[in-house]
């Protein structure tokens, strides 16, 4: 340690918001070059090869062949299957010096596919699965949370190409069976759930979320099913259309200073008999959304009022299109949106768009807007009074909702996306029309699935999931180094037994980081407990009666070790 580059911080960063950020800047693992930018130190750099390694022959293990694809990109393809588009502002542009449109890859679909369509043409040479480990660039809007969620990133992306669709879930099911065991080798606590395409395309698609407190995905499981889902792949159970015939006809109420929905409940409970709740009220939230080379275009949405619009399920619905709230001039353009008092009726007398919550079924009463200043409609009733467009998965998703399975009820968690795996179809292979000749001389469109998992956010993960008040504490399949050997006295002896020992658990196969320095006892275990190896070895004061101090960092146990048998009982420890 004398010699290493590496420099321990007793304060936590300012910038730091969650535990492994602030551990492994602490820890001299990784430092910060720019927002979202990190510089890997030794110490980190092991880790992050570590996690490589063990992805890598897990990979292997499926028969997938490892390449390794440029980061810098022509704009082409991308533009061919409308992703220069689709990526929006999360895709760092670049032009080269003669003015031609290049990308830095935040995913290479199209690459892989277009080098499989120059290699193979004939169906003897399927199927393949060809991945790269590679890093990955995305202009976050706000990278926060050190590695977690950087603008540059390492990443393991897997391409499996089969002739069929039942080659494709064979493809699928080996890449989900080698996830499993990549993270169960890492000692990585997740959760499979159902998930969303987003940009990428295609049908089947699950994420492994890493349970933490500090994720920024919200996912929903139900303890009876075992069902689980993230907040945006959940779908609300439909709602029987109710039967209107006999209900009363809607009418309008001057509701005077009732613009919220707290105030209109308040303002029906005093004037309406019956007791009402916000779940009886329809709450109309406006967007404006752009497809790919479209224009922009209002959009309303309808939900329970006791529900919150969940803005990541709207965006998930309305993918590839962009979503953004109305500003105030959007309002002034259009002076029949009037703000806390929008129903059905104006949006659709002015052709908005509009979509509603499945809860929102035939025949259900409403109290809503009446589209004039102080003024509500009571008992509107959808299919009657008025038809939406279609439904949309919009509303926030809440613990106690039905399972979308119908065997009990959702509960919620926090977690980190460490992988997802998509069966991707014929998107791609459409676009670039990659075909092979089939056993019976016709050709075959290619099926494509897509397989990701963050390599650098497993080494964050790993610090979050595993970290105590002391430090970190690296599990052994990716600990930079199998022993921490500590000299803690200063007598010769003792510095030259513990460079024998060092010496004696290389030659046995064991890494070994010696902390060799000058400094004080108390420094050298802040910073063991702080750089988390799992065996730390003290040569201390026991040395002149024979004896070393073997510490557990995950169970604080301590024992003393002869230093005849140092050897074998620290490998041991090491390879139990």
């Amino acid at each position: 340690m004398s010699t290493l580059f590496l420099r321990t911080l007793r304060d936590d960063p300012a910038d730091a918001e969650v535990p492994s950020h602030k551990l492994l800047v602490r820890a001299g693992y990784v430092r910060r070059a720019a927002p979202g930018v990190y510089s890997w130190l030794p110490l980190g750099l092991r880790v992050l090869r570590a996690v490589e390694n063990v992805v890598r022959e897990e990979m292997n293990a499926i028969g997938a062949q490892e390449i390794l694809l440029p980061a810098l990109l022509p704009r082409d393809p991308y533009e061919q299957t409308g992703r220069w588009t689709e990526y929006g502002d999360a895709l760092f542009r670049l032009k080269d010096r003669k003015g031609v449109d290049m990308l830095l890859g935040p995913t290479h679909e199209e690459l892989f596919t277009q080098l499989v369509k120059g290699e193979y043409s004939s169906y003897k040479d399927m199927p393949v699965t060809l991945y790269q480990i590679q890093t990955k660039y995305r202009d976050e809007e706000r990278p926060r949370a050190g590695i977690l969620r950087g603008r540059e990133f390492v990443m393991k992306d897997s391409y499996s190409f089969d002739l069929d669709d039942d080659g494709l879930k064979a493809s699928y099911d080996a890449h989900r069976e080698a996830y499993q065991k990549i993270f169960a080798r890492l000692g990585v606590k997740y959760v499979i759930v159902a998930a969303t395409s987003g940009a990428m395309g295609g049908s089947a698609s699950e994420e492994f979320l890493a349970e933490s407190e500090v994720g920024e995905d919200t996912f929903v499981r139900c303890v009876e099913s075992g069902y689980a889902a993230n907040v945006e792949a959940v779908v609300t159970p439909p709602v029987e259309p109710i039967p209107f015939d006999g209900l009363p006809q809607a009418k309008v109420h001057d509701t005077p200073d009732a613009p919220t929905i707290d105030s209109l409940v308040d303002w029906a409970n005093d004037a309406l008999e019956g007791t009402y709740s916000a779940a009886d009220t329809l709450k109309n939230v406006l967007v404006k959304v752009r497809a790919p080379g479209a224009d922009w275009e209002l959009l309303g949405v309808g939900v329970p009022g006791d529900r919150e619009v969940d803005f990541k399920r709207l965006e998930a619905s309305l993918e590839p299109a962009e979503v953004e709230l109305l500003t105030e001039d959007d309002f002034t353009a259009n002076p029949f949106l009037v703000k806390g008092y929008i129903g059905p009726k104006g949006l659709q007398d002015n052709e908005v768009r509009y979509l509603v919550d499945p809860r929102v079924a035939d025949g259900t009463a409403w109290i809503t807007g009446a589209d004039e200043p102080n003024k509500h409609v009571v008992g509107l009733v959808a299919g009657r009074d008025f038809t939406p467009d279609g439904t949309i998965e919009a509303a926030e998703v809440r613990d106690g909702d039905a399972s979308p399975d119908g065997k009990g009820t959702l509960v919620s968690a926090k977690g980190i996306e460490i992988g997802h795996i998509f069966q991707l179809g014929r998107k791609y292979t459409d676009a670039f029309e990659v075909d092979v000749l089939g056993e019976t001389g016709k050709p075959v469109r290619l099926t494509m699935g897509s397989y990701g998992v963050g390599v650098s956010r497993l080494v964050a993960v790993l610090a979050e999931q595993w970290h105590d008040d002391k430090g970190l504490r690296w599990p052994r399949e990716v600990t930079p180094f199998d022993v921490h050997l500590v000299i803690a006295n200063k007598d010769q002896a003792a510095v030259d037994g513990a460079g024998t020992l060092a010496a004696d658990l290389d030659a046995a196969g064991l890494e070994v980081l010696l902390d060799d320095r000058k400094a004080s006892p108390g420094v050298k275990f802040k910073d063991a407990e702080l750089l988390g190896m799992p065996t730390v070895v003290v040569v201390g004061r026991g040395y002149a009666n024979g004896v070393v101090e073997l510490r557990d960092r995950f169970t604080g146990e301590s024992t003393e070790v002869p230093v005849a048998d140092a050897v074998s009982a620290i490998a041991a420890a090491v390879r139990s």
